[in-house]
């Protein structure tokens, strides 16, 4: 495929409809979030006849609509083996539609079109679920499920240094969404580990109390001893299975891009979900984080993006990497 390591600017559907089958190892992506900014692009005229770029959609349902059949095409494109990761945030209902924070995301630099007239738009849709959340990362994900994927893990997103949050009658969110997806039972997946503490060796160099047949959190002796060989002798050992809760700040960004995912966050989904030199496809490559992350691991990548300004900040943020 003559696409390795290079940008397509048009949008992600008609984009991938021109992909071949089974050719992508791994699909690493965050598509934008419903009803929260534009990004300021030429309107794409979808299949049902609406006109828009996705996410700026009057109702939340037709958004999950276009989300998943821009999936579908991503399924056809994904190897048998390959793995699909979304990183999906939610949004609350109600009246204000996030004027006053777009106003205040658009500044010198922001590619923010200056004309914030499309979210009254969807006031009908997100007014009838006034201060509810919407759970439209479930939504997705269960639709994603219905048209045939296998949704292997939910990952939580926690964010030690999450903005504060004004509002006094809920707690402060502080994660996201990150849905792990395969289309086939059997997929690439390279084990991944939490490396072992300090504190877990020293909890492997606790004296064992003979008197007890059971003396450290209902684990036995010999089980007890066991666990002091592996973590305190065993070369070979490298810590447990990975869990799905990640602790993982957020990173600044200085371009005029204002929805990045952390380098971090994408790095175990790209070493556990792509062989070295596969293809890590984002059909929403934003400012190139993706690309970045995956040249730097040694896999190769490709990325679809709409906005042409973006796709420039892309370029040169790989290229400087």
């Amino acid at each position: 495929m003559d696409l390795i390591n290079k940008i397509i600017c048009g949008d992600s559907l008609n984009s991938l409809k021109t992909l071949p089958d089974a050719s992508i190892d791994c699909v690493v992506t965050s598509p934008p979030y419903w009803a929260l900014r534009q990004y300021g692009t030429n309107p794409v005229t979808w299949d049902d006849g609406w006109q828009g770029e996705i996410g700026a959609e009057p109702d939340f349902n037709l958004y999950i609509k276009h989300l998943c059949d821009i999936f579908d095409e991503t399924k056809r494109v994904l190897k048998d083996t390959g793995t699909c990761w979304v990183n999906l945030g939610d949004t609350y209902g109600g009246s204000c539609l996030g004027l006053s924070h777009a106003k205040q995301t658009k500044g010198k630099n922001s590619i923010l079109p200056d004309d914030l007239s499309y979210l009254p738009k969807v006031a009908h849709s997100r007014g009838k679920f006034d201060k509810s959340l919407l759970l439209i990362p479930f939504r997705f994900a269960v639709e994603m499920v219905n048209r045939g994927w296998i949704l292997r893990n939910v990952i939580i997103w926690q964010k030690p240094n999450s903005m504060p949050h004004s509002v006094k009658d809920r707690f402060t969110i502080d994660f996201e969404y990150l849905f792990f997806f395969v289309k086939s039972k059997k997929y690439y997946f390279e084990q991944q580990f939490e490396p072992i503490t300090e504190s877990t060796k020293q909890r492997a160099r606790s004296r064992v109390n003979e008197n007890k047949s059971r003396f450290y959190q209902g684990i036995s002796k010999e089980n007890y001893e066991k666990f002091q060989q592996r973590v305190l002798y065993d070369p070979t050992y490298k810590g447990r299975n990975k869990r799905t809760v990640w602790n993982i700040a957020t990173s600044a960004f200085k371009g005029a891009h204002f929805a990045i995912y952390p380098p971090k966050l994408i790095e175990t989904p790209i070493k556990a979900g792509c062989p070295e030199n596969g293809i890590v496809l984002d059909p929403f490559m934003g400012s190139g984080t993706t690309a970045v992350v995956a040249k730097r691991l040694n896999r190769n990548w490709l990325g679809i993006e709409l906005n042409p300004e973006y796709v420039k900040m892309a370029e040169d943020r790989i290229d400087a990497a």
